[in-house]
């Protein structure tokens, strides 16, 4: 039978857990669950039943990919924003109840190897893949070889710090400083912008029972014209472009993959941010720049996290 592993992706706001094929990174199994509990025990309870739940064998490798600030080769969690968590040992809590070794590395270094392993950076030396969904992150691979910095924190361009549209003030971000690109254009920030500006009378009001987020009403106005939404998007999508341009032409990385909820599910912001990430790479590195779609899609995580735990 075919080696598989357990795969588990801790997100701000969901949990995902798969046993993947280890040779050819398809998803046998998966299972999702919502974290209304977010303490590191109710996050470590329900990985472990989704791991059951799964049929995870003894003996299978684990690997955990998490948002946040990981500690280089530790498994302890320094700084989760979105999760409001601290120097937690987040491999030693799942290790004790997986019963077995945990690998963990930050959810987007996990997305990216996916991705390098067996989707749209397949292939490519040198890539920088880009996640925007509750927060935003990135992993990069220069060499071939993931890169995850010298004290484990690489990549994390949520933190880079931006300017912010003119007129407005300045907004704080869950890691406790003000104004980085995740407190301005990552989808928890957007939602809280389009609840302000429905508040400001500025935008409409959902209708009754609507089931669209706010950034899929953002996408939907913007396309039909509405200036609101034109508005809040040409600010968002210049921010994540022009950060990720920054990066591009410092890295040269040769491809861009992007991915994460609120590009994928948001067609006119995913063109926009693509645009500007054109537009504004320097000349020499857009020449030979390649910019995707991610193809593992909300997979990417627990691929990747599975080939890890498993040292693939």
């Amino acid at each position: 039978m075919t080696a598989r592993g357990l795969g588990i992706d801790v997100g701000g706001t969901n949990l995902r857990a798969a046993l993947v094929e280890l040779e050819t990174g398809a998803v046998v199994a998966l299972r999702r669950h919502a974290l209304a509990g977010r303490s590191p025990g109710e996050v470590v309870s329900v990985a472990a039943s989704l791991a059951r739940a799964l049929g995870a064998e003894p003996g299978t490798t684990v690997g955990v990919g998490f948002a946040g600030q990981l500690q280089a080769g530790s498994g302890v969690v320094l700084n989760a924003p979105n999760l409001g968590w601290r120097d937690v040992p987040l491999g030693e809590l799942l290790s004790g109840a997986l019963g077995a070794p945990v690998r963990v590395a930050n959810d987007l270094s996990a997305a990216a190897w996916g991705e390098a392993r067996f989707g749209a950076a397949r292939g490519a030396r040198e890539s920088l893949v880009v996640f925007v969904g509750t927060g935003v992150g990135a992993g990069l691979l220069l060499g071939g070889r993931l890169h995850e910095g010298a004290g484990g924190v690489a990549g994390e361009l949520g933190h880079v710090k931006v300017d912010r549209p003119p007129g407005t003030a300045p907004r704080r971000c869950g890691c406790g400083m003000t104004d980085c690109l995740e407190a301005w254009a990552g989808g928890a920030a957007v939602e809280a912008r389009v609840r302000e500006a429905v508040a400001e009378g500025r935008a409409p009001a959902p209708a009754p029972g609507e089931a669209r987020s706010g950034a899929g009403r953002t996408d939907v106005a913007a396309r039909a014209g509405e200036e609101w939404a034109l508005s809040l998007w040409e600010e968002t999508a210049g921010l994540l472009g022009r950060a990720v341009a920054s990066a591009a032409t410092l890295l040269d990385p040769g491809r861009v993959v992007l991915g994460g909820g609120l590009l994928l599910g948001n067609a006119l912001l995913y063109e926009m941010v693509e645009r500007r990430i054109r537009e504004e790479t320097s000349r020499t590195a857009a020449a030979h720049l390649v910019v995707a779609r991610a193809a593992l899609g909300d997979e990417a995580g627990v691929v990747g996290a599975a080939l890890l735990g498993a040292g693939r």
